[in-house]
């Protein structure tokens, strides 16, 4: 119990002046989403100017704050839901915007990433890529994990799939050399080619150390995604670790607005609002085109390599070897499309990169992609995403804060 006045995060006033707003944050620093989502609070703070925020070093396994008994603030952001934390804030009136992802409840205004999003970018990430049997390494208990692994599940449902789960934190984790042994014997009698989707980065680490143990071939036999993009540990993994991208940093700047207008009484959201992901984040645990015809996975990769350099149908199957009938029958065998359709599906996909991360121009954009004429991309990007160029890029920096 809190009894001093001098020991309260937030003193009553400071200089004679009451500060605005008292924001308590019990965001773990622990983790790169936890410390995006605060740049995201930090980008709206920046604009408001109106908040004197608390916020210590925790993770998500730490007890509630003991000042939480007798702190007298005006609102709190939490990704750390507890009975006692909602009996609190049911007594004292106090709002409170979750982030919470770790159960299915939802009894405050809740934002959250878009798991099911995240499941289904990673299936398409590893079925573009020629894969057609996969695995999901996930956590027992974690509502998160078990939404991406049921999206994931759908994504692929007309192909093999296993599962691997075990417990991520407190007391029940078992040691880590004997889960690796688990892991490793779970990644072994996978049927090869795999890809495997794990929950997050650091699960993504761990399939990958298996892997190494058994000998396996990474990207070649098996392929691993990750989720969070956590630059640093992905980059220390051998193979660097291909990822899923959560948009954290927006979901903690709409997490600050929304508190911000509850705060000034307006009335929370009916609904949760769910945070779509920025997309796959391409690293060599993936870059890979799992396809046991070697004829085919060589065209492919072709494809992938040179489709923004103005290639042909013609020019891909002289380099693979074969006929141009027999490089369309391969292609629509394996991808359910043309050759021409692969390749403007590679040069689309491109455009969306460069739309969403540069500000070149629109022609600029065409010219790098293999169009000759910027009315042809038009045309193209319509028909296989339904929106225009602009309107994409426009959407995009919606999703940005």
């Amino acid at each position: 119990m809190i009894t001093s006045r001098e020991s309260q995060p937030f003193p009553s006033s400071r200089r004679g002046r009451r500060v605005s707003k008292r924001v308590a944050l019990l965001i773990e620093t622990s983790s790169v989403y936890g410390r995006r989502i605060l740049e995201g609070i930090g980008r709206s703070m920046r604009i408001h100017h109106d908040w004197s925020v608390y916020l210590e070093e925790r993770d998500l396994s730490n007890e509630l704050p003991s000042w939480l008994e007798s702190w007298q603030g005006d609102g709190i952001i939490s990704r750390s839901w507890s009975p006692q934390l909602q009996d609190w804030a049911d007594a004292s009136l106090t709002p409170i915007v979750e982030l919470t992802d770790r159960r299915e409840d939802d009894l405050n205004p809740h934002l959250r990433s878009n798991d099911a999003a995240i499941g289904e970018l990673a299936a398409q990430h590893l079925l573009e890529r020629g894969f057609r049997s996969f695995g999901f390494a996930g956590f027992t208990k974690e509502s998160w994990s078990r939404r991406r692994m049921e999206a994931f599940r759908e994504a692929v449902s007309d192909f093999p799939i296993s599962y691997y789960e075990s417990d991520w934190l407190g007391p029940s984790v078992r040691p880590w050399p004997e889960l690796l042994q688990e892991l490793a014997a779970w990644i072994e009698i996978l049927p090869k080619p795999a890809g495997i989707l794990a929950c997050n980065d650091i699960r993504g680490r761990q399939v990958l150390d298996a892997c190494s143990q058994m000998d396996i071939t990474v990207p070649d036999d098996v392929a691993v995604v990750g989720v969070d993009n956590d630059e640093l540990l992905c980059n220390i993994c051998n193979p660097p670790l291909s990822s899923v991208f959560p948009n954290a940093e927006r979901l903690g700047f709409r997490a600050a607005e929304l508190l911000k207008s509850i705060m000034a009484g307006e009335d929370p959201p009916q609904q949760n609002l769910n945070i779509e992901p920025l997309g796959v984040v391409t690293r060599a645990s993936s870059d890979v085109m799992a396809v046991t015809d070697k004829e085919l996975s060589h065209a492919l990769q072709y494809i992938r390599e040179h489709a923004c350099l103005g290639i042909t149908v013609d020019a891909v199957a002289k380099v693979t070897g074969v006929s141009r009938s027999t490089l369309e029958r391969k292609v629509r065998r394996y991808l359910s499309r043309t050759p021409q359709e692969q390749i403007r599906h590679v040069q689309i996909q491109r455009a969306q990169e460069l739309l969403q991360t540069s500000e070149l121009s629109v022609e600029e954009i065409a010219h790098l992609c293999g169009f000759e004429h910027v009315e042809y991309l038009h045309v193209v990007f319509k028909r296989l995403t339904r929106i225009t160029p602009g309107q994409y890029r426009k959407q995009c920096k919606q999703q940005s804060p």
